[in-house]
Order: C-alpha cells, then structure tokens, then sequence
C-alpha cells in the first residue's frame, strides 16, 4: 500500500460513516505549498465513540493495527490516536477535533480539493494550517514546521487571509514566531 491508497482506504471510511474531517499536517501543507516526504496522514476528525466501531472496522487487522481502547480514550480526551499500516511502515495520525474556537473556524474555513480524479477532500484552510505548524514548531523546535509554512507562504502567499493568520498569532502567542518568519527571506 502506498500513501495515496492509505488516504483514499481513510477518505472512504470517513464517507461511510458520516464523519467530518480536515486533512491537516504534511499533507496540506504540501498542498499549498511544497511537498516534502511523510509517512504519515494527519487528519482532524469529528469522531465519536459511537461511531468508532464503524470507523476501526474499515481497518482490520492484519493489515492495520489500531488499538481501540487507544481510540476510544483519545475521543474522550480529545486527544489523537494512530492507524499504522505495518507493512508499508505508512500511518495515519487521527486528531480528535475539540469543541474550541479554533477547531469550529478550522471546520468552518475548510477547503475541498480534488485528491484523485474520481474525488475530493476537505482540507484545513492554508492559513489554520500554518497557525498549527506555528504551535507545533513552539512545541518541539523542528525546523520542517518552518519550511513547511515557507512553503506555503512562497506558493499561496498572495492569496492568504494574513489578518487571519495575525489575529489567531496574537490569540495563541505566536506574534514572535509569526514574525521571525515573515522577516526571513
């Protein structure tokens, strides 16, 4: 399997049991900006408990591994849990979507592009994407977080909302990290 038969497998399951999501991460940052190599899927999801059962079912093992307490403890904490496909090293980060501000304007901004010939996907916008990869490098210092917001900028510069980006900056405390990047060539 390969990752763009891994997002189509996750795609569909998320069709088949009614559930919204954003496709967030590597993926849409290589989206609006320049791809870089992953090997994993991160996606924001309305995911239920009641709906997990049918979810994990597109998923079985041997060919997956997800472990559902995992799963279900990640819902009730709002938290993440992966789907790895052991043989192709391949996995999929699901991020329990949160009741906050932030999430409801993510869901609400979002995008469908096109994927495959025969479909599209729903996207977080290019700036919540960038707001994210600014907390995640606050988190854990890696430059790919940088680069991948340079590349977005380089590639969908003109066409993005900067007083969006700006207000949620201020919001979340990333001002300096905004503009550190803005001040790099």
């Amino acid at each position: 399997m390969d990752q763009r038969e891994l997002l189509r497998k996750v795609l569909e399951a998320f069709d088949a049991v009614g559930i919204e999501y954003i496709l967030v991460g590597s993926v849409a940052s290589a989206v609006y900006g320049e791809p870089r190599l992953t090997l994993d899927i991160d996606v924001v999801a309305a995911l239920t408990v009641g709906k997990l059962p049918r979810f994990l079912a597109s998923f079985p093992p041997p060919d997956f591994y997800v472990s559902a307490e995992a799963a279900a403890d990640a819902i009730r904490n709002e938290k993440q849990f992966n789907i790895i496909h052991p043989s192709s090293g391949l996995k999929i980060d699901i991020i329990v979507r949160k009741p906050d501000e932030f999430d409801q304007n993510r869901f609400a901004r979002k995008r469908s592009l096109p994927v495959f010939p025969d479909r599209s996907a729903d996207f977080a916008s290019p700036e919540d994407v960038i707001i994210k990869k600014m907390e995640y490098y606050r988190e854990g210092g890696s430059e790919k977080h940088l680069r991948d917001i340079r590349g977005i900028l380089c590639v969908s510069g003109e066409g993005l909302d900067v007083s969006y980006v700006e207000r949620w900056a201020a919001r979340k405390g990333l001002t300096e990290i905004w503009r550190a990047i803005l001040s790099k060539p």
